[in-house]
């Protein structure tokens, strides 16, 4: 479908991010070991039958571990899929483990991790927030914006500090 429509602006939104494209998206980056080397939460929580390495990012595709379905496709049609929105990781505005923020380009295509809407989603406080995304017609720029549902971390309201403007390959149209 994203191949048979090329003058279509394509914009996926899942729960997962893909590796390496935003915050803790990295292998290794959703969990740390303590100094008994046990499983401690970074970003996600450890499971027994789970894949600590790929805590943070799509692992699993049609059973397959660490596939890299999605970013080879990316890879081979770079800027078909003009963004990818995904909540998967729990975090600030700020934050940037890994050199990664919560919005960084990849294979021409924008991902944003649009973050946490639950205070207490895991044992550490997260912070809820989200993200408005504003497309102007005729225009290639889009406006995202951070909002901060509570105070925990700046005044509640706007986050300027977080707020970006991303370039689309083609214009919107309605």
């Amino acid at each position: 479908m994203v191949l048979d429509n090329p003058e279509a602006i394509i914009i996926s939104v899942h729960h997962y991010v893909l590796k390496d494209t935003t915050v803790a998206s990295g292998e290794w980056e959703g969990l740390r070991r303590s100094a008994n080397g046990q499983w401690r939460t970074r970003y996600h929580h450890y499971f027994q039958q789970g894949t600590p390495q790929g805590a943070s990012y799509l692992y699993w595709v049609d059973s397959k571990p660490d596939s890299h379905a999605f970013e080879d496709f990316l890879t081979e049609h770079p800027r078909r899929v003009q963004m990818w929105i995904a909540g998967h990781t729990h975090t600030n505005p700020d934050d940037n483990y890994g050199g990664k923020t919560h919005i960084e380009r990849r294979w021409g295509t924008w991902f944003i991790n649009a973050a946490s809407l639950s205070r207490y989603h895991m044992s550490r406080t997260t912070l809820p927030m989200s993200r408005l995304l504003t497309f102007t017609p005729d225009s290639r720029r889009v406006r995202v914006q951070c909002y901060l549902h509570t105070s925990q971390y700046a005044p509640q309201g706007w986050y300027p500090k977080a707020e970006k403007t991303i370039t689309l390959d083609m214009p919107f149209r309605w």
